[in-house]
């Protein structure tokens, strides 16, 4: 190839790999702040569902309270858990592809640079250019290039389970705030109504803002958060003013 040609497969191979770089630094912060959000929205819904049963069956305050930091402690830790749990079993498949992948790259040199042309070429690059382009990205880097271009992968930036298990049990926790404070700091003849209204609240915030993360109708999200949530609260209530009324 000419000295042209070879500056033309720089260019045109650069910025398909920043422009990835900033897509997938982007849709991280992105998937990060909607987990943080759906979080949040976990901890309004399941703890106002369980203080307002409470409410039904008793006023007392010490039992809405006990109630409300039973089901904030349960939830945030279930949700630390799960998360820690499900990313730490992304991050063993990124290390396990990688791994692969590095001793394909030793053993398979030739057949991994052919395979990592016809990446680039289905990108929308020459034959010619992909071909220069897979030569520059393997003698720099070889497996930050397949890495990048066949899996998908950073492996500077690999998932992080003890972040997610912090931002998930920080996010619900914030959320279990609302309807805990709400049920326990009012007079009781308004505390039901306020946590009512602070829910939905909430929750017509995080529907909407959830909405517009995933650039999805703003209105039928916040009425299925709004609904869902209400429906929630409207069950528990019921169920616990049955037991109050029992005497269970």
């Amino acid at each position: 190839m000419t000295e042209t040609g070879s500056h033309e497969a720089s260019r045109e191979g650069a910025p398909e790999d920043h422009g990835e770089a900033h897509d997938g630094a982007l849709g991280s912060r992105l998937n990060w702040l909607r987990a943080a959000v759906l979080g949040a929205n976990d901890g309004v819904v399941s703890t106002a569902g369980l203080v307002v049963g409470v409410a039904g069956a008793t006023g007392d305050r010490g039992a809405l309270l006990t109630a409300g930091l039973a089901g904030l402690l349960a939830g945030s830790l279930s949700m630390a858990a799960g998360e820690y749990v499900s990313v730490s079993t992304q991050r063993d498949s990124e290390k396990a592809a990688l791994a692969q992948e590095r001793r394909e790259l030793r053993e398979q040199p030739e057949a991994e640079l052919r395979e990592l042309t016809d990446l680039l070429e289905a990108r929308g690059l020459t034959r010619e250019v992909a071909r220069e382009a897979a030569g520059q990205l393997t003698e720099r880097d070889a497996l930050r290039a397949h890495a990048r271009v066949e899996l998908g992968i950073d492996p500077d930036e690999l998932t992080n389970p003890w972040h997610a298990a912090g931002a998930s049990f920080l996010a619900f926790t914030v959320g279990a705030l609302l309807p805990l404070l709400a049920i326990v700091l009012p007079p009781p003849s308004v505390r039901l109504y306020v946590t009512v209204l602070s829910v939905l609240a909430a929750l017509t915030l995080t529907g909407w803002w959830s909405a517009r993360l995933g650039a999805a109708p703003v209105g039928r999200a916040v009425a299925r958060n709004v609904g869902g949530g209400a429906v929630a609260m409207a069950v528990t209530y019921g169920v616990g003013v049955l037991l109050g009324a029992v005497g269970v």
